[in-house]
Protein backbone atom coordinates (compact mmCIF):
# COMPACT_ATOMS: atom_id res chain seq x y z
CA UNK A 1 0.00 0.00 0.00
CA UNK A 2 1.32 3.44 -0.91
CA UNK A 3 1.04 6.25 1.63
CA UNK A 4 -1.89 8.53 0.79
CA UNK A 5 -1.27 12.17 -0.07
CA UNK A 6 -3.48 15.15 0.72
CA UNK A 7 -4.77 15.54 -2.83
CA UNK A 8 -6.02 11.98 -3.20
CA UNK A 9 -9.77 11.44 -3.09
CA UNK A 10 -11.53 10.47 0.12
CA UNK A 11 -12.74 7.26 -1.51
CA UNK A 12 -9.19 5.91 -1.28
CA UNK A 13 -9.14 6.22 2.48
CA UNK A 14 -9.77 3.01 4.46
CA UNK A 15 -13.39 2.01 5.15
CA UNK A 16 -13.13 -0.74 7.78
CA UNK A 17 -16.31 -2.71 8.38
CA UNK A 18 -14.96 -4.24 11.58
CA UNK A 19 -12.00 -3.78 13.90
CA UNK A 20 -10.08 -6.64 12.31
CA UNK A 21 -10.08 -4.72 9.00
CA UNK A 22 -7.87 -2.04 10.54
CA UNK A 23 -4.20 -2.69 9.85
CA UNK A 24 -2.10 -3.31 12.93
CA UNK A 25 -1.20 -5.79 15.63
CA UNK A 26 -3.58 -6.10 18.58
CA UNK A 27 -3.96 -9.69 19.64
CA UNK A 28 -6.74 -11.35 21.61
CA UNK A 29 -4.83 -11.60 24.89
CA UNK A 30 -4.16 -7.87 24.88
CA UNK A 31 -7.69 -6.97 23.84
CA UNK A 32 -8.94 -8.99 26.79
CA UNK A 33 -6.50 -7.36 29.19
CA UNK A 34 -7.23 -3.83 27.96
CA UNK A 35 -10.91 -4.53 28.46
CA UNK A 36 -10.37 -6.06 31.90
CA UNK A 37 -8.18 -3.24 33.24
CA UNK A 38 -10.48 -0.52 31.90
CA UNK A 39 -13.62 -2.25 33.20
CA UNK A 40 -12.04 -2.69 36.63
CA UNK A 41 -11.09 0.98 36.76
CA UNK A 42 -14.66 1.87 35.95
CA UNK A 43 -16.10 -0.54 38.49
CA UNK A 44 -13.91 1.12 41.13
CA UNK A 45 -14.69 4.64 39.89
CA UNK A 46 -11.00 5.34 39.31
CA UNK A 47 -10.78 8.74 37.64
CA UNK A 48 -8.37 9.61 34.86
CA UNK A 49 -7.80 10.02 31.14
CA UNK A 50 -6.50 7.70 28.42
CA UNK A 51 -3.23 8.06 26.51
CA UNK A 52 -1.64 6.32 23.55
CA UNK A 53 1.90 7.04 22.34
CA UNK A 54 2.19 5.64 18.83
CA UNK A 55 -1.02 4.87 16.98
CA UNK A 56 -0.11 3.34 13.60
CA UNK A 57 -3.49 2.92 11.83
CA UNK A 58 -5.57 3.23 15.00
CA UNK A 59 -6.51 -0.34 15.91
CA UNK A 60 -5.84 -0.14 19.64
CA UNK A 61 -6.90 3.53 19.71
CA UNK A 62 -10.33 2.59 18.34
CA UNK A 63 -10.64 -0.04 21.06
CA UNK A 64 -9.56 2.40 23.78
CA UNK A 65 -11.88 5.10 22.50
CA UNK A 66 -14.89 2.87 23.09
CA UNK A 67 -13.97 2.79 26.80
CA UNK A 68 -13.79 6.56 27.24
CA UNK A 69 -16.09 7.80 30.00
CA UNK A 70 -17.95 11.03 30.64
CA UNK A 71 -15.66 13.97 31.31
CA UNK A 72 -12.51 12.13 30.24
CA UNK A 73 -9.97 12.96 27.55
CA UNK A 74 -8.24 10.56 25.17
CA UNK A 75 -4.92 11.81 23.79
CA UNK A 76 -3.10 10.13 20.89
CA UNK A 77 0.47 11.19 20.12
CA UNK A 78 2.20 10.09 16.92
CA UNK A 79 4.54 11.44 14.25
CA UNK A 80 2.15 10.27 11.51
CA UNK A 81 3.49 11.85 8.29
CA UNK A 82 5.88 14.24 10.02
CA UNK A 83 9.63 13.59 9.79
CA UNK A 84 11.40 12.71 13.01
CA UNK A 85 13.88 15.25 14.33
CA UNK A 86 16.79 12.82 14.32
CA UNK A 87 18.11 10.64 11.51
CA UNK A 88 18.06 7.37 13.44
CA UNK A 89 14.40 7.70 14.39
CA UNK A 90 13.46 8.73 10.83
CA UNK A 91 15.19 5.62 9.48
CA UNK A 92 13.50 3.38 12.05
CA UNK A 93 10.06 4.86 11.33
CA UNK A 94 10.50 4.53 7.56
CA UNK A 95 11.48 0.87 7.85
CA UNK A 96 8.72 -0.11 10.28
CA UNK A 97 5.78 2.07 9.21
CA UNK A 98 6.16 3.07 5.58
CA UNK A 99 2.36 3.39 5.10
CA UNK A 100 1.67 5.42 8.22
CA UNK A 101 -0.52 8.48 7.60
CA UNK A 102 -2.65 10.67 9.78
CA UNK A 103 -5.46 10.68 7.24
CA UNK A 104 -5.71 6.89 7.32
CA UNK A 105 -5.73 6.90 11.13
CA UNK A 106 -8.51 9.48 11.23
CA UNK A 107 -10.60 7.66 8.62
CA UNK A 108 -10.28 4.43 10.58
CA UNK A 109 -11.12 6.07 13.89
CA UNK A 110 -14.12 7.97 12.54
CA UNK A 111 -15.51 4.73 11.12
CA UNK A 112 -16.14 3.67 14.73
CA UNK A 113 -16.50 6.95 16.64
CA UNK A 114 -18.26 10.25 16.12
CA UNK A 115 -15.29 12.41 17.15
CA UNK A 116 -11.55 12.11 16.97
CA UNK A 117 -9.42 11.93 20.09
CA UNK A 118 -7.13 14.81 20.94
CA UNK A 119 -4.28 14.38 18.46
CA UNK A 120 -0.73 15.51 19.15
CA UNK A 121 1.25 15.19 15.93
CA UNK A 122 4.93 15.06 16.83
CA UNK A 123 7.51 13.18 18.84
CA UNK A 124 6.22 11.47 21.96
CA UNK A 125 8.70 13.56 23.94
CA UNK A 126 6.32 16.54 23.66
CA UNK A 127 3.36 14.76 25.26
CA UNK A 128 3.89 16.40 28.66
CA UNK A 129 3.25 19.75 27.01
CA UNK A 130 -0.27 18.56 26.22
CA UNK A 131 -1.24 16.25 29.11
CA UNK A 132 -1.20 17.24 32.77
CA UNK A 133 0.81 15.23 35.27
CA UNK A 134 -1.16 12.81 37.42
CA UNK A 135 -4.21 12.71 35.14
CA UNK A 136 -3.86 9.46 33.14
CA UNK A 137 -5.33 6.17 34.37
CA UNK A 138 -4.29 4.02 31.39
CA UNK A 139 -1.37 4.61 29.01
CA UNK A 140 -0.28 2.53 26.01
CA UNK A 141 3.31 3.06 24.80
CA UNK A 142 3.86 1.87 21.23
CA UNK A 143 5.90 4.64 19.60
CA UNK A 144 9.60 4.58 18.74
CA UNK A 145 11.55 1.33 19.20
CA UNK A 146 14.80 3.14 19.96
CA UNK A 147 16.06 2.80 23.52
CA UNK A 148 16.58 6.53 24.11
CA UNK A 149 13.05 7.36 22.99
CA UNK A 150 11.36 4.49 24.83
CA UNK A 151 13.22 5.33 28.04
CA UNK A 152 12.01 8.91 27.73
CA UNK A 153 8.44 7.76 27.04
CA UNK A 154 8.45 5.61 30.18
CA UNK A 155 9.74 8.45 32.36
CA UNK A 156 7.15 10.83 30.90
CA UNK A 157 4.28 8.41 31.48
CA UNK A 158 5.45 7.85 35.06
CA UNK A 159 4.70 11.52 35.72
CA UNK A 160 1.43 11.51 33.78
CA UNK A 161 -0.14 8.47 35.48
CA UNK A 162 -2.40 8.61 38.50
CA UNK A 163 -1.29 6.75 41.64
CA UNK A 164 -3.14 3.63 40.49
CA UNK A 165 -2.57 4.14 36.77
CA UNK A 166 -1.51 1.32 34.45
CA UNK A 167 1.10 1.51 31.69
CA UNK A 168 1.30 -0.96 28.79
CA UNK A 169 4.54 -1.46 26.86
CA UNK A 170 4.34 -2.92 23.36
CA UNK A 171 7.12 -5.02 21.80
CA UNK A 172 8.89 -5.46 25.14
CA UNK A 173 10.35 -8.77 23.94
CA UNK A 174 10.37 -8.53 20.13
CA UNK A 175 13.73 -9.48 18.62
CA UNK A 176 13.72 -6.48 16.30
CA UNK A 177 13.15 -4.07 19.23
CA UNK A 178 15.96 -4.68 21.77
CA UNK A 179 15.76 -1.04 22.80
CA UNK A 180 12.20 -1.53 24.06
CA UNK A 181 13.24 -4.54 26.14
CA UNK A 182 16.20 -2.67 27.61
CA UNK A 183 14.12 0.37 28.53
CA UNK A 184 11.27 -1.70 29.98
CA UNK A 185 13.35 -3.86 32.28
CA UNK A 186 15.57 -0.93 33.25
CA UNK A 187 12.42 0.81 34.47
CA UNK A 188 11.59 -2.30 36.53
CA UNK A 189 15.09 -2.67 37.96
CA UNK A 190 15.94 0.97 38.57
CA UNK A 191 12.95 3.29 38.21
CA UNK A 192 10.23 1.78 40.35
CA UNK A 193 8.01 0.25 37.65
CA UNK A 194 6.28 -2.81 39.08
CA UNK A 195 5.15 -5.61 36.74
CA UNK A 196 1.55 -6.81 36.80
CA UNK A 197 1.40 -9.24 33.90
CA UNK A 198 2.78 -10.02 30.46
CA UNK A 199 1.52 -11.48 27.19
CA UNK A 200 3.59 -12.52 24.21
CA UNK A 201 3.60 -8.93 22.95
CA UNK A 202 2.88 -6.51 25.79
CA UNK A 203 4.08 -5.73 29.33
CA UNK A 204 1.62 -4.33 31.90
CA UNK A 205 2.89 -2.45 34.94
CA UNK A 206 2.23 0.26 37.49
CA UNK A 207 4.10 2.58 39.81
CA UNK A 208 1.39 1.88 42.35
CA UNK A 209 0.68 -1.37 44.19
CA UNK A 210 0.34 -4.30 41.74
CA UNK A 211 -0.86 -6.84 44.31
CA UNK A 212 -4.61 -5.96 44.28
CA UNK A 213 -4.56 -5.95 40.48
CA UNK A 214 -2.81 -9.31 40.29
CA UNK A 215 -5.17 -10.95 42.78
CA UNK A 216 -8.24 -9.69 40.94
CA UNK A 217 -6.73 -10.65 37.59
CA UNK A 218 -6.04 -14.22 38.72
CA UNK A 219 -9.62 -14.59 39.96
CA UNK A 220 -10.90 -13.41 36.58
CA UNK A 221 -8.55 -15.70 34.66
CA UNK A 222 -9.67 -18.71 36.70
CA UNK A 223 -13.31 -17.84 36.08
CA UNK A 224 -12.87 -17.78 32.31
CA UNK A 225 -11.19 -21.12 31.85
CA UNK A 226 -10.05 -20.38 28.28
CA UNK A 227 -6.91 -18.34 29.05
CA UNK A 228 -3.73 -20.20 29.95
CA UNK A 229 -1.78 -18.50 32.74
CA UNK A 230 0.88 -18.98 35.36
CA UNK A 231 2.67 -16.93 38.02
CA UNK A 232 6.41 -16.41 37.76
CA UNK A 233 8.71 -14.36 39.98
CA UNK A 234 11.08 -11.59 38.91
CA UNK A 235 13.41 -10.40 41.68
CA UNK A 236 11.06 -12.06 44.20
CA UNK A 237 8.04 -10.17 42.85
CA UNK A 238 5.12 -12.10 41.26
CA UNK A 239 4.38 -11.66 37.58
CA UNK A 240 1.32 -13.14 35.84
CA UNK A 241 2.07 -14.62 32.42
CA UNK A 242 -0.80 -15.51 30.11
CA UNK A 243 -1.75 -16.65 26.62
CA UNK A 244 -5.19 -16.44 25.04
CA UNK A 245 -4.86 -18.72 22.02
CA UNK A 246 -8.36 -19.88 21.15
CA UNK A 247 -10.01 -17.52 23.63
CA UNK A 248 -13.00 -15.44 22.60
CA UNK A 249 -12.29 -11.78 21.87
CA UNK A 250 -14.11 -9.10 23.87
CA UNK A 251 -16.89 -7.16 22.18
CA UNK A 252 -15.68 -4.56 19.68
CA UNK A 253 -17.03 -1.12 18.76
CA UNK A 254 -19.24 -1.24 15.66
CA UNK A 255 -18.22 0.35 12.36
CA UNK A 256 -20.49 2.73 10.47
CA UNK A 257 -19.46 0.80 7.33
CA UNK A 258 -20.70 -2.56 8.59
CA UNK A 259 -23.29 -4.01 6.21
CA UNK A 260 -26.77 -3.41 7.57
CA UNK A 261 -25.47 -1.51 10.57
CA UNK A 262 -28.19 0.69 12.02
CA UNK A 263 -25.94 2.25 14.64
CA UNK A 264 -24.18 5.57 14.60
CA UNK A 265 -20.40 5.60 14.63
CA UNK A 266 -19.15 5.66 18.21
CA UNK A 267 -21.52 2.77 18.96
CA UNK A 268 -19.82 1.09 21.85
CA UNK A 269 -19.15 -2.50 22.65
CA UNK A 270 -21.60 -4.05 25.13
CA UNK A 271 -20.78 -3.20 28.73
CA UNK A 272 -18.17 -5.40 30.37
CA UNK A 273 -19.56 -4.42 33.76
CA UNK A 274 -22.55 -2.70 35.27
CA UNK A 275 -20.44 0.30 36.18
CA UNK A 276 -19.96 1.58 32.64
CA UNK A 277 -21.20 5.14 32.19
CA UNK A 278 -22.42 7.03 29.16
CA UNK A 279 -19.88 8.91 27.00
CA UNK A 280 -19.64 12.64 27.55
CA UNK A 281 -20.37 15.18 24.86
CA UNK A 282 -16.97 16.04 23.39
CA UNK A 283 -15.69 18.50 20.82
CA UNK A 284 -17.00 18.00 17.29
CA UNK A 285 -14.64 16.14 15.00
CA UNK A 286 -14.03 19.14 12.75
CA UNK A 287 -13.22 21.40 15.66
CA UNK A 288 -10.85 18.83 17.10
CA UNK A 289 -9.07 18.49 13.76
CA UNK A 290 -8.88 22.26 13.33
CA UNK A 291 -7.38 22.66 16.78
CA UNK A 292 -4.74 20.17 15.75
CA UNK A 293 -3.89 22.22 12.65
CA UNK A 294 -5.18 19.78 10.07
CA UNK A 295 -4.62 21.19 6.55
CA UNK A 296 -7.89 22.51 5.02
CA UNK A 297 -7.70 20.20 2.01
CA UNK A 298 -7.63 17.18 4.32
CA UNK A 299 -10.51 18.51 6.40
CA UNK A 300 -12.63 18.97 3.25
CA UNK A 301 -11.89 15.43 2.10
CA UNK A 302 -12.89 13.91 5.44
CA UNK A 303 -16.07 15.99 5.70
CA UNK A 304 -17.03 15.03 2.14
CA UNK A 305 -16.42 11.37 2.86
CA UNK A 306 -18.58 11.48 5.99
CA UNK A 307 -21.42 13.21 4.14
CA UNK A 308 -21.35 10.62 1.36
CA UNK A 309 -21.31 7.80 3.89
CA UNK A 310 -24.30 9.22 5.75
CA UNK A 311 -26.23 9.78 2.50
CA UNK A 312 -25.54 6.24 1.32
CA UNK A 313 -26.75 4.82 4.62
CA UNK A 314 -30.16 6.51 4.43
Amino acid sequence: MTALTADQSAEQLPRPTRLSDVKGWFFTADQLLFDWFLARQEDRSEAGDLLELGAYMGKSAIFLGARLRAGERFTVCDLFDSPAEDASNSKEMKKSYATLTRRAFEANYLAFHEELPTIVQGLSSVVRDHVEDGTVRFAHIDASHLYEHVHGDILAVRELLTETGVVVMDDYRAEHCPGVAAATWQAVAMEGLRPICITGTKFYGTWGDPEPLQKALLVWLESRGDIWHEVQFVNDAPLVRLSAKGAKEPAHPVSRHKAGAAVRPAARAPKASAARTAPRARRGALRTVALNVLPPVVTKAIVAARKRSRTAGR
